[in-house]
């Protein structure tokens, strides 16, 4: 009755009467300072008491009651100021946090302690008065003093806690399949890394238990309170390139088609796809590769070989079907650049399908809620995705190229690195028998880490929480049925045992897929070329004929001839123009194989090349050739260079001084060469 009356006199609320009932319905349905404001704080209060008994709305209101600056509820405030849970609060601290309420920021315990401790008395007093403390248990809360200081609540996994908050809004409790343990450990682990980096650099781990999808850990950025790092930013969820990460599932995918085994003989060299002109990162070429080295060495020119022959739209449509994220640029579509990040994806979804290397070829979706049902899709079969498996396992670790740490024997993990385009995303993505691990680093906004890449940065990183991982499973690893070994043959691909001795110039242990051997594939710009080549030669001159020559006996020579590309790595014997001999000049037909020698022009052998002019501008060269097949390949000092067709001119800058060996190559493997110095 008495704020009845003031507010009526003064046309105004200035007096309230409300009830804890109505406090409740004031805090579930806030309202204005008004007549119909108070109203309806009314309605809601008679609707909680029909609804709840009284020690329902007790429990309503300690949830909801504001405790000081965000704070929220009894439980958040004794975590908050007394660093416990509130059922653990002694009689005193239950007093204080029955009083906090009524005047929450200017009582704070942390702040104000002589005011809350005031407070709290007169609630003692109180609860002595109406007897319902006894008189002793009072005499105890009174002798302890307030202290209280800001407990930081623990963020334990705050992205994913925030995460599923957005995509659960309805859920209470998320029971996550999070290991606390694990989870603060890689935390630590990470926060160690990340200081020696340079400023704005942030990085991200999942870990995921191959046997049911569960996540253990879900670290999304090095540290969620740190502004200058993008803690904030989810580098789990984030769409970013994923560099070389794919290739292993190129690889796989073409194991499956029955295009490449194991050891298929690739080209690392200089070539074309079209308009697509891919290099290697340290921009060096090794010649013939096979599957398992070029995936190791992550070569890009051998993989985006293999891509053109799997099918670019094949390729992406795969792993979308197996529940990756994939993200093309805009107004692009699926290309060759998508084995060397020409397309974004997530973190997430890379521990997703790697898992499909150890789960038998299927790729699974990461479980972060207890709840969650298993999502597994298949991406490769069970062979592929051993062989993969087997040939990352094989993939030496930088960390333990010491002798003495050979020996180890630990958690064996198949690994992969990536680093996107500039510098912007470091990748290493590993699994071992009971583990998949997944870490990027980076910084959130984009812009580049010079030097930083897959195996410098993140690689460490993987491997210490790999080596920390408990080992939970059977560890045999055997390969499927479907596997088998066979030895084979360079550079036609085929099983020893059915290829003469004289076309076996390298010889292979290889893994196949259902005893399928797939042969090397054709050249390129050749690929009606049969390989073997068959032809007639003069058995007393040695020389190739046809039926248009006029010779008494002729003899049929069969030899085996390496892709063209790689011809200049190959052993002398083995090239084209030592293979096959000139065409008898007393035939009448053309020669059909064998052209003219390859012939440089407008070099001197021996020549001095020095600074031109006042400003000392560095020397060049232009390098031509006369003569040979088709386009020739340029090395200087044994690395090729350039790739040179018949109408273009190339210009070669030397920027230090020394000897300098350049060679000429064509695509029947005749070379020419000259030998130059350079002063600066």
């Amino acid at each position: 009755m008495r704020a009845t009356w003031q507010n009526l006199g003064s046309d105004r609320l200035i007096s309230g009467a409300s009830t804890l009932t109505m406090q409740v319905a004031r805090l579930i349905d806030p309202h204005s300072r008004s007549f119909s404001g108070k109203l309806k704080q009314i309605f809601r209060a008679l609707q909680l008491e029909w609804h709840y008994s009284k020690d329902g709305i007790l429990t309503l209101y300690l949830n909801r009651a504001p405790f000081g600056g965000t704070l929220e509820g009894v439980q958040a405030a004794a975590f908050t100021y007394l660093g416990k849970s509130a059922a653990h609060l002694s009689d005193a601290e239950a007093a204080l946090m029955a009083v906090l309420p009524q005047a929450p920021s200017r009582n704070r315990p942390d702040r104000h302690p002589d005011r809350a401790q005031a407070m709290r008395d007169k609630v003692l007093v109180r609860l002595a008065k109406h007897k319902v403390w006894s008189e002793s248990r009072v005499e105890d809360a009174f002798k302890e003093p307030v202290w209280a200081q800001f407990y930081k609540p623990p963020l334990r996994a705050p992205l994913l806690s925030r995460r599923l908050v957005t995509e659960y809004p309805d859920q209470a409790v998320n029971r996550t399949t999070l290991d606390a343990n694990l989870q603060m450990s890689i935390a630590d682990l990470i926060r160690n890394r990340i200081q020696s980096m340079p400023l704005g650099t942030s990085a991200a781990v999942l870990v995921m238990e191959n046997r049911n999808l569960a996540v253990r850990a879900y670290v999304g950025s090095a540290d969620f309170s740190d502004a200058q790092r993008f803690g904030h930013v989810d580098m789990v969820q984030a769409m970013r390139s994923p560099g070389s990460t794919l290739k292993p599932f190129i690889y796989g995918m073409a194991l499956d088609a029955g295009l490449i085994h194991s050891q298929s003989l690739l080209v690392d060299g200089l070539s074309d796809f079209g308009s697509y002109r891919p290099q290697n990162f340290d921009q060096e070429y090794s010649g013939p590769v096979s599957v398992s080295n070029a995936l190791q060495r992550s070569l890009n020119v051998p993989a985006v070989q293999v891509l053109e022959k799997v099918g670019d739209n094949q390729f992406m449509s795969r792993l979308k079907s197996a529940g990756m994220a994939l993200q093309l640029p805009r107004g692009a579509k699926a290309n060759l650049a998508l084995g060397l990040g020409g397309v974004g994806t997530t973190l997430e979804s890379l521990v997703g399908v790697y898992s499909a290397l150890v789960n038998g070829g299927k790729a699974g979706k990461p479980r972060f809620l207890k709840s969650e049902p298993l999502w597994q899709r298949p991406i490769l079969s069970e062979g592929a995705a051993w062989i993969v498996r087997d040939i990352l396992n094989s993939n030496k670790r930088p960390d333990r190229s010491a002798p003495y740490l050979m020996s180890y024997r630990g958690n064996q993990v198949a690994w992969k690195t990536g680093t996107s385009y500039g510098f912007r995303d470091s990748w290493t993505i590993g699994t071992t028998a009971d583990y998949t691990v997944g870490v990027w680093i980076g910084r959130p906004d984009g812009t580049p880490l010079p030097g930083y890449y897959g195996a410098v940065a993140a690689a460490p990183l993987l491997f210490s929480i790999t080596d920390y991982l408990p080992a939970i499973g059977d560890h045999g690893g055997y390969a499927p049925d479907s596997v088998s070994k066979a030895e084979i043959c360079w550079p036609l691909g085929g099983l020893v045992t059915e290829t003469p001795e004289a076309l076996c110039h390298r010889k292979k242990e290889a893994y196949l897929i259902e005893g399928n051997v797939p042969t090397t594939f054709p050249d390129s710009e050749n690929s009606w070329e049969t390989n073997p080549v068959s032809f007639l030669v003069n058995p007393e001159t040695g020389l190739r004929v046809d039926a248009s020559c006029m010779v008494k006996q002729v003899e049929k020579r069969v030899v085996a001839l390496w892709p063209k590309m790689i011809e200049a790595w190959v052993e002398p014997k083995y090239r084209r123009y030592q293979q096959i001999s000139d065409f008898d000049p007393g035939c009448n037909k053309p020669p059909v194989i064998a052209t003219g020698q390859v012939k440089i022009v407008g070099i001197q052998d021996g020549s001095t090349f020095k600074p031109v002019g006042k400003m000392h501008v560095r020397p060049s060269v232009e390098l031509s050739a006369l003569g040979g097949q088709g386009k020739h390949y340029w090395f200087i000092n044994g690395e090729m260079k350039y790739m040179q067709s018949a109408s273009s001119k190339l210009t070669h800058i030397f920027k230090k001084p020394g000897r300098y060996v350049i060679t000429v190559v064509d695509e029947q493997g005749k070379s020419d060469e000259v030998i130059v110095e350079v002063s600066l």
